[in-house]
């Protein structure tokens, strides 16, 4: 949704007032979710014109839960998954990963929430081309900073029912198997938190289900949280539940 600057719903100086106010509780009675919006905004500006992506979110994804969410194009689906990332942050609200505001972290902290809390896995073009599955699991895990990266890509991949097709470069992968590699790599990572942007959509039906049946490997074997943005009927019904976004806030 677009507004003008002179809108009713611009924000006074260019910021959105967030009414969210940390509660005051006993440290030792928190319990904090994987994932957690708390009042966010998030407004893109570009001259006169402020896109609303999200206005006032609140959610909170509970640890190794697998979450489906699902909108139509522009309710601000994506860009719940980049706040969650810490690719960006909110204009207003507060974003936390396991207790943790990203907004408060500095560049090091945040460095390490992209590192070696969280896996994205995109719709395609999860891998590096010119590397194999197992190169592109192990150099994951190089760059999370693992101490067996070689060891530990094997074992993801043998997980995942790609043992065979270690040596195989992307671009002999089917998609499903492709897909499967980039899952590998967050379970090998041990990425608490997997953000999922359409992992299914331009799979068909078979691979769907494999792909399908790998993030539910991740929430169960390996404990990781998992939220899926998805179109997909059969994805949303695998999953513990399903949030729906409307122009930036959950229905």
């Amino acid at each position: 949704m677009e507004l003008t600057a002179g809108d009713a719903g611009a924000r006074a100086g260019g910021t959105p007032a967030s009414l969210y106010v940390e509660p005051e509780r006993d440290a030792a009675e928190i319990r904090w979710g994987a994932l957690e919006f708390h009042d966010v905004f998030k407004i893109y500006t570009s001259g006169p014109t402020e896109t609303v992506a999200l206005r006032g979110l609140e959610l909170r994804v509970e640890a190794e839960e697998m979450i489906a969410v699902v909108g139509p194009s522009g309710s601000g689906k994506s860009t719940l998954l980049a706040l969650a990332a810490a690719l960006d942050l909110p204009s207003a609200g507060d974003v936390r990963a396991f207790g943790r505001s990203l907004a408060q972290l500095g560049e090091a902290g945040l460095a390490h929430h992209r590192a070696r809390e969280v896996a994205v896995v995109f719709q395609a073009d999860n891998l590096w081309p010119a590397l194999s599955a197992r190169e592109n699991v192990a150099t994951a895990l190089r760059l999370a900073r693992r101490e067996s990266p070689e060891r530990e890509a094997i074992e993801a991949l043998a997980a995942f029912g790609l043992a065979n097709r270690a040596e195989l470069r992307p671009g002999a992968l089917s998609g499903g198997e492709q897909q499967r590699v980039a899952i590998a790599a967050a379970a090998a990572r041990r990425a608490r938190l997997v953000l999922c942007d359409e992992p299914t959509g331009e799979l068909d039906e078979r691979n769907e289900g494999i792909v399908l049946e790998a993030l539910r490997e991740l929430r169960n074997t390996y404990r990781s949280t998992v939220v899926v943005v998805t179109h997909s009927e059969r994805v949303a019904a695998a999953s513990d539940r399903v949030v729906a976004i409307r122009d930036g806030r959950v229905e």
